[in-house]
């Protein structure tokens, strides 16, 4: 079955008594335990499955052609698991462009445990210059948070499997519908459902997958189950219920992210346009091989530095000043303020999430703000 069809049906509960056709909420905590001690229900308690999350799981799972897969409350959660299972002393390489919460992660609650090389990962020959001997990882993030980086999933898989490291992909940015970085040799993929999975600012997750159920994933998800950091049953159930229109409101996403980055690239008041769908992006032909569609997203840089790109967010109508990204609103964000001081990202880089809005309306809010 095709993404679109997988989408609606994967996850669906029939319940033999009520015959719902939509899933109906399991809110129940606790399952019954049968004559023998067993639960032929299939759930025990609600911290360690339950009906709603076990659906949700299943259509992650399918969708990125994977094994199985395991629901988080956050996406920071899912990502933080992952590094949990490693031993401590493992060396990880991951992108010198990625998103600030998990590279917060890395360099304060995983500092005395983990040790951290960040380096260009668009670059594959850079790689075998950094790989030690307790080197266990490699993260990638593609397309990268706030500067739409794209790295070659296929190629540093290859060379993970070369070293017998393992390769963890965030494809938060892309969805499940334009990439699957399993497919493309990746052993973990993880996405934060808040965003594109969700795609209406209105539920938090994270969700991973992975390729086999092996001894890592194993220790995931008993992270999971003995942790407690699970979405609760309703949370399961918006994000399933969003996912059946998933792949159209990519479509809609990446039209509108593709619109505005041919409109902004033409404008005076704008430096750079970062966006993956631009032939003069330097990854935009790894980008057209390993992804369906360029997504929404987009990062741009305004002449006249911090305080013009502030301006602009401010003048902005339509689109709303507002971190996150993936819903059906469009979001703006002048990003370095939200990272701290310490962030390398541009002053004057705005962040944009182009929302499903009619691509009129939006690029005619770019264009009195940037007037």
């Amino acid at each position: 079955m095709r993404a679109e069809t997988l989408a609606i049906h994967a996850g669906n509960l029939y319940e033999p008594h009520t015959k719902d056709v939509t899933a109906p909420i399991n809110l129940s905590t606790t399952f019954l335990r049968d004559a023998d001690g067993g639960y032929s229900g299939g759930h025990m308690y609600s911290r360690m499955s339950n009906p709603n999350r076990a659906a949700l799981e299943k259509t992650m799972a399918e969708l990125e052609k994977g094994a199985d897969a395991c629901a988080f409350s956050s996406g920071n959660t899912a990502g933080m698991s992952v590094f949990q299972a490693l031993k401590p002393g493992s060396h990880i390489l991951a992108p010198d462009d990625m998103y600030w919460g998990f590279k917060r992660q890395l360099q304060s609650i995983f500092a005395d445990t983990i040790e951290i090389d960040f380096i260009d990962l668009t670059n594959p020959d850079l790689i075998g210059g950094h790989i030690r001997k307790n080197t266990v990882m490699i993260w990638v993030e593609t397309p990268s948070n706030p500067l739409l980086k794209i790295t070659d999933i296929a190629a540093i898989a290859q060379i993970a499997r070369s070293k017998g490291l393992i390769l963890a992909c965030d494809s938060t940015f892309a969805s499940p519908c334009l990439q699957n970085p399993i497919a493309l040799g990746a052993n973990i993929v993880m996405h934060s459902s808040t965003k594109y999975i969700g795609g209406h600012s209105d539920v938090l997750g994270g969700v991973l997958v992975t390729a086999e159920k092996d001894e890592l994933w194993e220790k995931i998800r008993n992270i999971q189950q003995v942790g407690g950091a699970v979405p609760s049953p309703f949370d399961c159930f918006l994000l399933s219920r969003s996912i059946k229109t998933l792949a159209y409101r990519m479509r809609g996403h990446c039209e509108n992210g593709m619109a505005l980055a041919l409109y902004l690239e033409k404008h005076p008041v704008v430096e750079a346009v970062f966006y993956p769908g631009l032939p003069t992006h330097p990854g935009h032909e790894t980008a057209r091989q390993q992804m369906t569609g360029f997504g929404g997203m987009l990062s741009i840089l305004i002449k006249g530095g911090a305080d013009e790109a502030r301006r602009v967010v401010n003048k902005m109508k339509l689109f709303a000043q507002a971190t996150s990204l993936g819903g059906v609103e469009s979001l703006i964000e002048h990003r370095a303020s939200i990272e701290g001081p310490d962030t390398k990202t541009p002053q004057n880089l705005i962040r944009i999430s182009a929302g499903l809005e009619h691509i009129d309306d939006l690029i005619a809010d770019f264009e009195q703000a940037l007037s």
